[in-house]
Formats: structure tokens, sequence, C-alpha cells
């Protein structure tokens, strides 16, 4: 009998184990345990997403492009960059002249971006960063996105909080909401089509649009309320703030520092602000 409340026990600790760091994706555990987690699944991960480079053409970066036409030098904020999915097929658009700035967690990922994204090197910038801190003014960005990401974040309602506070008005927010088997296993992390677009209601958002993507998410489509207005070219060092006391951050040969004395590693092609 002994024996069997073992065994129960084991099957319990791997159920547990399976949910907390495989569906999860140590989401419950705290940020350092994600950011753990994807560092070492870093080097694999591309081939574990098996991503179809024409799938991401015309359902994700084709769209983006066009609804960026109009806008002159657009900058877009990819946060949960990852290994810069987004960028790379937002880059490879002929239609797409803009920058793009790329913010994550985990080191090795973003190692993998910058690998990945070279012959893009002088349209990127990438920055570890958490998303509910996010190192720039109000309304900075012509595009916000975040893909496959919201749901392993301590605090999904803040991030989003701070991906429409960046955005400028008139801009495009994208973003994506779990559903399929496993969104009912991420309690407080996962939303119904319906009370996702109810939550970005609550947000300075309009025209939100769900659109079918994939099996586990909905591509979900917004536009920050208000008038665009014209804004001069945004070089980084006009936008990126000291995440400690928000003054300006200014690049050195191997870091950047601003003139309250806060300095930070800029080395392996990143910004380290975390």
């Amino acid at each position: 009998m002994t024996w069997l409340w073992v065994a129960l026990g084991l099957v319990a600790l791997a159920a547990f184990l399976y949910w907390q760091l495989i569906i999860a994706e140590g989401a419950y555990l705290g940020r350092r345990v994600v950011a753990w987690l994807y560092d070492l699944s870093a080097k694999a991960y591309d081939n574990i997403k098996s991503y179809e480079p024409g799938y991401e053409q015309w359902f994700l970066g084709l769209p983006l492009s066009r609804a960026l036409a109009t806008y002159p030098d657009p900058l877009l904020l990819d946060v949960a960059t990852g290994t810069a999915r987004l960028a790379r097929t937002l880059c490879a658009q002929a239609g797409f002249h803009g920058r793009i700035i790329g913010v994550d967690y985990s080191r090795k990922m973003l190692r993998q971006a910058v690998a990945t994204t070279q012959p893009w090197a002088d349209r990127l910038t990438f920055i570890r960063q958490d998303a509910a801190q996010l190192p720039f003014p109000d309304a900075t960005f012509d595009v916000v996105s975040c893909l496959e990401a919201l749901e392993f974040m301590p605090h999904p309602e803040a991030v989003l909080h701070e991906l429409a506070r960046v955005l400028r008005p008139g801009g495009i927010f994208l973003i994506t909401n779990r559903i399929g088997r496993d969104a009912r296993l991420l309690p407080g992390r996962s939303y119904t089509p319906e009370a996702f677009e109810a939550l970005l209601q609550t947000l300075p958002l309009e025209m939100i649009r769900t659109q079918p993507w994939q099996e586990d998410y909905d591509l979900v489509w917004a536009v920050k309320s208000g008038v665009p207005q014209p804004v001069s070219l945004r070089r980084l060092e006009d936008i990126l703030q000291c995440p400690i006391c928000a003054a300006a951050l200014r690049r050195t040969a191997d870091s950047v520092a601003c003139a309250n004395g806060h300095s930070f590693p800029a080395a392996a092609g990143f910004i380290d602000l975390a």
C-alpha cells in the first residue's frame, strides 16, 4: 500500500511539473524561472516552434507591412521578441523600411535574435528589460506587438497598459490571445476572446479585431485612440530612458549611462537594462 501512495505521489508531482514547466512555461514560478527556461531552449527554439516562412509572410509580415505603408519612418516595438520572429518576417518585406526595437528578458534568446537578424542589423536594436517597465516615453512607437508571450508574464494587465502607454495615437496594437485546449490550464493568465476584447476596451484602444490565427492563439489587432501627430526621426538616444530614474541614456563604447550615474552593459549585441 505504501508503494501505491508513493507511485501516486510521483505521478502527481510529474503532472504538476509538466503543468508548471511545459504548459505554463514557469509563469506561476516567477519571471526568473520563465527566463531560465527560455535560456535553456534558446538555441533550439526556432526548431521547436517550426515557423513556416511562407505562413509568417502571408499572415504576419505582409499584413503588418501593408498597414504601415503610409508611415514615413515607422518605429516598431516588439515585446517578448524572442529569437526575433517578427523582426525577421517584417524586415524581409519589400514594403517595410522602418526600424524595430525588440525587448526580451532572456539573455540567450536575445543572443539568438542578434545572430538571426544580421542582414538587417542597422535597423534593429535589442534590449533586455522587464515588459512591465518599458524604458520609453509615452506615445513613442507607431506599432507595439507582443506575440505568444502575454500569458507567461507575471502581470499581464500591467504589460498591456505599458504597451498602450508607449504607443502613439493612431498607432497599431498587435497582440496574441491564448486559446485552445491548454488555455484553461492557465488560470488568471488566459482569457476567452470576448473577455480579452473587453479587457482591451478598458485601454485607449479602438477598432479591436480578433483574427483566427493558430490552433493555440488568436491574433488581435487594434488602433490607439486619438489624433496622430507628426513626429521627427526618433533616434535611440532620444527615446531610451534609464529604468531607475527615467533620465535619458547615452551610448558609450560598451555601455549606456544616464547623467545620474546609472550605467548598463551594452555587449553581445543588446543593451542589458535588467
